[in-house]
């Protein structure tokens, strides 16, 4: 523990404006993947995501399907099932991942770096996402456990919020539906469904490649280029709708619990937006920093009317969430989604004062060393930045935009983004 200490205690000590992110190298592959490295060579070890426009939001009227696509692709490729590709990264120390959100689709691979470790490994991995094949078996047994999981969604009140909370928020836009889909729509994927998702948004020009770890330009080109040309060559996915204003919307959900789940939002901010940071400091502030935010201080420290109680914007590819939560005593949910409503006015209305402003510039800037302080953090980062277009400077000037920002900037951009009475609000409880 002392070492972990002493390691990183002189970068939390440097002034913030000395920190910068790590250099970006990007280029594009012979058959139109985009691609960004980042070069480290402190561990002997490797990090690779594939992303592609592939997220819930391509499900169209198949709810589930491109959740079922990214996880079943680890099922069987060429003529190797599900035991001997799981057995062939564990012989070689590599691990695999997947994951589907409303924009994008990730399949990951770790390896050691060297040759003997990460080439087969590699030569797998490329296997996995060119040939998957979906085997009839692999994809009823998943079908099966989607129906279960969603038959049991139905006693989380938690999951019934959030679900009935994005309904109300984005309507028939593509945001609206939860990864998992619905059980109707489970009971309706097949097979060939998923064949054909993958062999429409696994495709090189919808795809990007983040590298981070113990590589060399020229290798990290290599490795790029393999995986990039076992996926089929085609154009990118078109351009989601843009989504509209909410409008306010109240709905209570029965349920038999002694808690009331309560979300309140609209959607707010793409990632591309130029209020994203002052929002994003703004939120610090308001219910994004844990205990110290002003949601958490009236509605937990002042009033204990819940143990959490939070705020945050969520960006995506077009506006994404505001979110103002909590869960509390069903006798006092009135009072506790009051004062969720009556800190976000007071914040809009006033915005935040000196001391808090300097404050939470403090705590972000302090903490950024953090934020890229492993090989799997700043991967993340690369995905966000390839897959959002955002530019490649963004982590070096992360902490420079956070300290220009002053309060009535903050103040203007909630004037102008969040409208209180248009905020859609979900309870879910006794």
């Amino acid at each position: 523990m002392m070492k972990q200490i002493s390691i990183w205690l002189p970068l939390l000590l440097m002034p913030a404006t000395l920190i910068a992110g790590p250099a970006i190298e990007q280029w594009q592959t012979s058959t139109g993947s985009k691609v960004l490295f980042v070069p480290t060579g402190a561990l002997p070890m490797v990090d690779l995501q594939l992303v592609c426009d592939a997220g819930s939001a391509r499900d169209g009227d198949q709810g589930g399907l491109a959740m079922m696509t990214n996880e079943l692709l680890f099922s069987g490729a060429g003529d190797l099932d599900a035991d001997a590709i799981a057995a062939g990264f564990d012989d070689l120390g590599a691990k695999v991942g997947s994951s589907v959100s409303q924009d994008m689709a990730m399949v990951s691979l770790r390896s050691l770096s060297d040759a003997d470790h990460l080439q087969p490994a590699l030569d797998l991995f490329t296997t996995v996402i060119g040939q998957a094949n979906f085997p009839a078996a692999d994809f009823k047994r998943e079908r099966k456990n989607l129906l279960t999981g969603l038959q049991q969604e139905k006693q989380s009140p938690g999951a019934l919020a959030q679900r009935a909370f994005f309904q109300g928020l984005y309507g028939d836009h593509p945001y609206a539906n939860m990864a998992s889909g619905t059980e109707a729509s489970a009971k309706k994927l097949t097979r060939d469904q998923l064949v054909a998702f993958k062999e429409r948004y696994y495709r090189s020009q919808n795809c990007l490649v983040a590298l981070v770890g113990d590589l060399s330009r020229e290798q990290a080109t290599t490795i790029s280029e393999q995986l990039s040309t076992r996926l089929a060559p085609g154009a990118p996915a078109p351009e989601l709708e843009a989504t509209e204003h909410s409008t306010a919307h109240f709905e209570q959900i029965n349920h038999p619990s002694q808690q009331t789940h309560v979300l309140i939002g609209q959607p707010v901010v793409s990632r591309l937006d130029p209020d994203y940071f002052p929002l994003f400091l703004g939120n610090h502030i308001l219910g994004g920093s844990g205990l110290r935010s002003r949601i958490s201080q009236e509605v937990r420290d002042k009033r204990g009317l819940a143990y959490s109680s939070y705020s945050y914007f969520s960006p995506m590819r077009q506006a994404g969430p505001f979110v103002m939560g909590l869960q509390t005593r069903n006798d006092q949910a009135d009072e506790a989604a009051g004062l969720l409503r009556e800190e976000l006015q007071k914040f809009i209305t006033k915005g935040p004062d000196d001391q808090e402003l300097l404050a939470a510039k403090q705590n972000l800037t302090g903490g950024f060393p953090l934020r890229i302080a492993s090989n799997g953090k700043i991967i993340g980062y690369l995905a966000v930045i390839g897959f959002y277009g955002l530019p490649l400077d963004y982590l070096d000037t992360w902490v420079d935009r956070i300290e220009a920002i002053d309060a009535d900037q903050i103040r203007d951009a909630f004037v102008r983004r969040v409208t209180p009475d248009q905020l859609v609000e979900i309870r879910v409880g006794g």
